[in-house]
């Protein structure tokens, strides 16, 4: 693949909240790409992750599929576990400070990291490390000279950061350390690339590059990736608003799920989580606008491509092959009525929101006779939470589409 065909895949599904800011990364990209080629030698290219609990989902991954695409061209892959940085918690998309994590949990959810990065990744080409390797090492004099290349001004303009001063709440001074710390993993590896979320901006293209510049290096080139929606599309996916989509729950679940993806959001789901080039996918979007190709059709190839990364290409196809059973041969209409599921929704709360029932008796007795499905999977408990957005049946024939 020559350097533009290159640039184009590896920039796809990019945002940077700032065209001029894009243009020049995009052209900090190819120089690179160019210079790599003339000492032949790959890029070095990482993204960190701070192991904050044991479950990954499919919006954790989008940034793994694209250090997958770095991999793929023949670059220097680093996975990092921030056994560090998950010591004081990223603030960049938090309202409030995280709870900090002690190094025992740390531990203990890094275990499962990798095993499931490794279902994106490939496992003979990616090096994993943890910045404690460095970030242990630095002394209180270190951590100074690393402050003196920021202002306050600079972390207190941070949009979670101003929105916390105009609500008077506390911003801590630990809070403050992170970009430091996550600047300093660039430095420590060289890095040429580092990858991440359009929430490590700041992290990324302020203290990597700043810290890079400041000891000497050439600023790293920062690939911001695009937050994949939950299932409702709108949402970041998350599982405190029960719009995620799991990677460890089989790919039946992972298939229906995908299924339920409203067809504005598909475009963005092509674009982060598969692994079609952008002129294959710039080719369906113009079939359906066009209205050659009905919707369904190309949510039901997304659905299987992206089932396919995490289960192969069989379970893929058999998932496939269940959903058209159940949902395309069966008696669900192609139409429906919705409704939003609200956050801490029980089974119970969902079913008489709806209508499916007209009280909490009634909806245990329908869930003790299993006639309460979602997405084709038999609902037990009437005082569960709600498990993701779906279609949801009682009986036969009456279907409410839950986002």
């Amino acid at each position: 693949m020559d350097i533009e065909a290159q640039v184009e895949l590896l920039m796809q599904g990019t945002e940077y909240g700032d065209a001029d800011l894009k243009r020049a990364m995009t052209a900090d990209l190819r120089q690179r790409l160019g210079d790599c080629q003339r000492e032949a030698r790959p890029l070095r290219v990482y993204c960190g992750y701070d192991p904050t609990s044991t479950d990954l989902h499919l919006g954790h991954t989008i940034t793994m599929r694209k250090l997958r695409q770095f991999q793929d061209l023949g670059h220097d892959v680093t996975f990092l576990i921030g056994s560090y940085t998950a010591l004081v918690g990223d603030p960049s998309d938090k309202n409030k400070a995280r709870p900090v994590l002690t190094q025992d949990q740390v531990a203990e959810y890094a275990k499962t990291y990798t095993e499931q990065a490794f279902r994106v990744l490939d496992s003979q080409k990616t090096r994993v490390r943890y910045n404690g390797e460095w970030l242990s090492r630095l002394s209180l004099v270190d951590l100074i000279r690393l402050g003196q290349n920021f202002t306050v001004q600079q972390f207190l303009a941070r949009e979670n950061f101003a929105r916390r001063l105009e609500h008077e709440e506390p911003i801590y001074l630990h809070e403050t350390f992170y970009a430091l710390m996550q600047g300093y993993d660039a430095v420590a590896q060289q890095t040429d690339v580092q990858v991440g979320g359009t929430d490590q901006l700041f992290n990324i293209i302020v203290a990597g590059r700043k810290l890079q510049e400041a000891m000497g290096q050439k600023p790293l080139v920062g690939v911001i990736t695009g937050i994949l929606p939950g299932t409702d599309g709108e949402q970041r996916m998350s599982k405190s608003i029960g719009n995620i989509i799991p990677i460890n729950s089989g790919a039946e679940d992972m298939y229906g799920k995908l299924m339920s993806v409203p067809d504005f959001a598909m475009e963005k789901y092509m674009r982060l989580a598969t692994r079609w080039l952008p002129r294959e996918i710039d080719e369906l979007v113009r079939a359906v606008r066009a209205g050659t190709t009905h919707p369904r059709d190309v949510k039901m190839s997304m659905a299987r491509e992206i089932t396919s990364i995490f289960y192969g290409d069989d379970d893929a196809a058999r998932a496939e092959q269940g959903f058209v059973r159940l949902f395309q041969k069966g008696e669900m209409p192609e139409s429906m009525e919705h409704t939003a599921l609200k956050p801490g929704a029980t089974v119970a709360d969902v079913l008489l929101a709806c209508g499916l029932a007209s009280s909490k008796a009634e909806a245990k007795r329908l869930i003790a006779q299993r006639g309460i499905r979602l997405d084709g999977e038999t609902l037990e408990h009437a005082d569960a939470p709600f498990p993701h957005p779906g279609v949801l049946q009682a009986g036969k024939r009456r279907f409410i589409r839950v986002n």
